[in-house]
């Protein structure tokens, strides 16, 4: 039966909406905007929001498509084609706008960046660089001697961003090496530049340097990332790359290009993050690092979708708009191609996420749309509102329950109406879809109006959904029943993953994994206890599509058991449980790919001042144990004699150096011994009472304090 389409038969819908596009001068350039909906339908075209006049140079074809014959920019004047253009499209129902599309102009000016001359040592890395900035992006090759570089050789590894590397440079490497970049406006020639080799001695032993790290990077997903890392030392250090948050990078579309550079081909949001290029020296555990962060974004995508409804004057509409992307999509909403204006009866709430339009009348007939914009891109979304001039369309169905019968099966009950309420329905639709997948996934049943139970067949086990449902009259479809969340039979979720970032003091953020594959997971528990209480406390129940959350107000410096759990409809998954300390402020719960946690640098100056003052303690307990001893006369520990005769000894331990008298003043006896200490002692007390040879040399005495007494019999003379 047709029911699913009631009420979107007759409704204006995009099939094609034009694309971001680069266009060559005076060539012809076509944007597609195709649409369907009940006729006659009228299409027109915007440039940067004004509308585009048809004539010789311009055309609109049958299918709505615009047809630029010859693409202009004029110097003279500064007046181009290029711009922003969307399409409008107007029925008797209302008018919907399509995504803008962003169309520039094909261009190649000349080189911002031209390689510089350099001088490198035989054996060693040399990198020579470029930039210019193409539309479209230019590809670069490299020439030596006006010859195109062998790229067969594995010495040379060519970037796409313009940067040149050679490795183990030889003297063959000598010569003028310039960038030739090429795209479909132009062709233009860098600066040459001279590579010249030096033959250097015997290589000697250098440390690993990095000549050029990874830089900040930000792209859109499904793009190409190339982080950079050249590195150099004797001998030659082996690069590896690491994630700063201590997650593996993987390997799907993971390649290296060159000693050391790091691709990722078709990146997603999981990509984002802090990279880290390490230059170790083999063998050792010495090593350079060089910090790159490369951020994802996504453009706009819809999680709710608004639904067309109709409803009787004096009515309510509440129409609802989801959407996520990277960075965060900011909304707006449209009235007949125009920005709606909140108003009495009009008023947008939840960060624009909720349309409503109460006391309906028939000005509020309009197509309504949600558009969705980051600096990604744009999106949108429509619904229509018909207002009807009699209250009798069905109310929702009520006490809509979902019971799993097997792993693929789900049964569908609802209440009957009233009999003079089911004479005016001519049938239910059912709309389900996998919980975490967007509306876009939604998949729909036509029930007939004398059925109030059915089964959806063929679902993915263990797998959970959302339903609801709409009772469909002549007039339209009633509001949506209430949703209902249901899994099917088949297991409970596989133990979440997780790991922890120390904010500060009292707060710290935990990170999990998504699920691979959307619905196995209705969403997650995350739950805390400080340590050494039993119980946890503090439950959060977190949505399947939500991967971090932060905790904050917890005790300065405490120790805390972290719990999280994945469920289902079928129960909870196993725990995965963590002990998280806050005084490791920044730490990480979760060590990195060397097995080593994440440090605080601002422990390096804790400890080195805690070193500072333990160590001035040990040295002045070590100047008042000698001054004892030289008061109570221990001999055995101390000998002190005068001119060229008298030196420091020490029994059957260490050497000691004889020294001469130069002028009449004796030279200090140097001790080498692995078991004690020296000092320089300051003058203490009175001398009465000591030798007068003595008392002249009390200057020039060293203190030797042993950590091992020689044997107490023995007397040092």
């Amino acid at each position: 039966m047709d029911e699913p389409n009631l009420g979107r038969s007759s409704e204006l819908a995009f099939i094609k909406e034009p694309n971001d596009i680069i266009a060559v001068r005076d060539r012809p350039l076509m944007l597609d905007c195709q649409v369907e909906g009940e006729g006659p339908i009228t299409v027109t075209w915007r440039r940067n929001g004004v509308p585009i006049p048809t004539g010789q140079r311009v055309s609109i074809l049958d299918n709505g498509t615009l047809l630029i014959h010859n693409f202009q920019k004029r110097r003279e004047s500064n007046e181009t084609d290029a711009g922003e253009y969307d399409c409008a499209a107007q029925n008797r129902y209302g008018m919907l706008i399509s995504r803008k599309a962003r169309v520039q102009l094909a261009s190649l000016p000349k080189f911002h960046i031209h390689p510089e001359s350099m001088t490198v040592d035989e054996g060693g890395v040399a990198r020579l660089h470029c930039a210019v900035n193409g539309i479209p992006e230019a590809t670069i090759i490299w020439e030596r001697n006006r010859t195109t570089l062998n790229t067969d050789n594995t010495r040379y590894t060519l970037l796409p961003t313009g940067i040149l590397h050679i490795t183990g440079v030889q003297r063959a490497d000598v010569g003028l090496y310039r960038c030739v970049a090429q795209n479909i406006a132009n062709t233009r020639y860098s600066h040459e530049a001279l590579l010249s080799v030096t033959v250097a001695a015997p290589r000697r032993y250098k440390e690993p340097v990095i000549l050029s790290g990874p830089q900040n990077l930000t792209i859109t997903v499904h793009q190409t990332a190339i982080l950079e890392c050249i590195a150099t030392g004797n001998p030659r250090p082996i690069v590896s790359w690491s994630r700063l948050d201590g997650r593996s990078i993987g390997v799907e579309g993971i390649q290296v290009l060159g000693t050391g550079n790091l691709m990722i081909s078709d990146v997603s949001l999981q990509h984002s993050g802090v990279y880290v290029c390490s230059a170790n020296r083999p063998g050792t555990r010495m090593r350079r690092t060089a910090l790159g962060r490369l951020v994802v974004q996504a453009p706009p995508e819809f999680l709710q979708w608004p639904q067309s409804v109709s409803k009787p004057v004096g009515g309510s509409a509440v129409f609802t708009c989801l959407a996520q992307g990277v960075p965060e999509p900011h909304l707006i909403w449209l009235k007949n191609g125009k920005i709606l204006t909140p108003g009495d009866n009009v008023k947008l709430t939840n960060n624009n996420s909720t349309l409503a339009v109460t006391r309906i009348t028939s000005e509020d007939e309009a197509i309504y749309q949600c558009i969705a914009e980051n600096s990604a891109g744009t999106n949108q979304a429509s619904a229509r509102l018909a207002v009807s001039m009699s209250s009798d369309l069905p109310e929702a169905p009520q006490d809509l329950k979902a019971t799993p019968l097997s792993p693929t099966t789900l049964q569908l009950s609802w209440a009957q109406p009233a009999p003079e309420i089911t004479d005016g329905i001519i049938g239910y639709v059912l709309h389900i879809r996998m919980l975490g997948e967007p509306d876009s996934k939604e998949l729909q049943e036509a029930v007939s109006k004398t059925t109030f139970k059915h089964d959806f067949n063929n679902l993915e086990p263990a797998t959970t959904y959302s339903i609801y449902l709409k009772a469909y009259s002549p007039l339209g479809a009633s509001q949506q029943s209430n949703t209902v969340i249901a899994t099917t039979l088949g297991g409970v979720p596989s133990m979440p993953s997780f790991f922890t970032k120390v904010l500060n003091s009292t707060a710290m953020q935990v990170f999990w994994e998504l699920p691979s594959k959307p619905g196995k997971v209705e969403g997650f528990k995350l739950s805390y206890r400080v340590v050494p209480q039993e119980q946890f406390t503090g439950e959060e129940r977190l949505p399947c599509h939500i991967n971090t959350h932060t905790i904050s107000h917890l005790e300065p410096a405490a120790v805390y058991e972290i719990q999280l759990v994945a469920y289902n409809g079928n129960g909870d998954s196993l725990s995965n449980k963590r002990l998280v300390s806050l005084a490791e402020t920044g730490s990480s719960g979760k060590t990195n790919s060397g097995g080593q946690s994440l440090c605080d640098c601002r422990q390096d100056g804790e400890s080195s001042m805690t070193g500072i003052v333990v160590g001035i303690h040990i040295g002045m307990a070590c100047i008042i144990f000698c001054v004892l001893f030289l008061m109570f006369g221990y001999r055995r520990s101390f000998l002190c004699r005068k001119g060229t005769q008298n030196n420091w000894t020490l029994p059957q331990r260490g050497q000691t150096e004889q020294t001469g008298q130069r002028d009449g003043v004796p030279k200090e006896g140097l001790i080498r011994t692995t078991e004690a200490i020296e000092l320089m002692p300051q003058r203490v007390g009175s001398t009465q009472g000591r030798p007068a040879e003595c008392q002249s040399a009390m200057a020039q005495c060293q203190v030797l304090i042993e950590e091992q007494p020689s044997n107490p019999g023995t007397g040092m003379g």
